[in-house]
């Protein structure tokens, strides 16, 4: 097929057999026909290389090995993107049949697009402002990237928590990617995962300099000023 067509799916696992086959499941059901499957295993101890092995003949690509963390495991899986659009899911993560119909309207490659996703039963995160995108940047599960974000950008290694959101930022600077809204729930992600139970303290601490940086003055501005008004590092 069309290369332009074909959307990879990158699975990061670890010790995930509770939750595996019910989000392999939930892409095998898309209406959307031009997916592929790419898992990176960090040698789970548990099923999930049993239920990988299982359902390999629908995987495009898995293997198991040791990493350093989340993504670390998600630039190895880059490596063996064959797409031209990219979309991270978690073990945890379902996608919803709406991820079809954003996926059906995907046809500028230089847009980033993004919907929402379910999050404890409600509608998360929808239209985002300059300054929202800034401050609390977009869930990773709404997102569809063009794959040529990633012969540019890799995921910071020295952020163990938010190398998403410092991505985002790089894309939201790039004169070459615009973000594009469409009005879609394409998952239900899970709020019990790391990067909604753990703040990444490293990133908190540089976040003003990577929003000057990337946003620009007024934006920055208006951030130190919430900040200082609400008299803490986190608001």
């Amino acid at each position: 097929m069309d290369r332009s067509g074909l959307i990879s799916i990158i699975l990061v696992t670890r010790n995930a057999e509770k939750y595996l086959q019910k989000c392999l499941d939930s892409i095998f059901q898309q209406r959307y026909p031009y997916i592929e499957i790419i898992v990176m295993d960090g040698l789970s101890t548990d099923g999930t290389a049993a239920i990988l092995q299982f359902n390999s003949a629908k995987i495009g690509f898995w293997k198991s090995e040791a990493d350093h963390g989340i993504y670390d495991a998600m630039n190895k899986a880059l490596d063996q993107v064959k797409g031209q659009w990219v979309y991270f899911i978690g073990a945890d993560d379902e996608l919803t049949p709406e991820f079809s119909d954003l996926a059906v309207e995907l046809d500028n490659p230089q847009n980033i697009y993004y919907g929402s996703v379910w999050k404890e039963n409600k509608k998360y995160l929808g239209r985002v402002s300059p300054y929202r995108h800034a401050k609390t940047g977009i869930n990773h599960q709404a997102m569809i990237y063009p794959a040529s974000v990633f012969n540019k950008y890799r995921f910071d290694l020295t952020y163990k928590i938010s190398a998403d959101h410092i991505l985002n930022m790089w894309c939201w600077k790039d004169p070459s990617y615009h973000f594009e809204f469409r009005d879609y729930v394409i998952a239900t992600f899970s709020h019990t995962g790391i990067s909604s139970v753990q703040k990444d303290r490293l990133f908190e601490e540089n976040k003003a300099n990577f929003i000057l940086k990337n946003y620009g003055m007024i934006i920055w501005l208006r951030f130190l000023f919430k900040r200082l008004k609400a008299g803490k590092a986190d608001f």
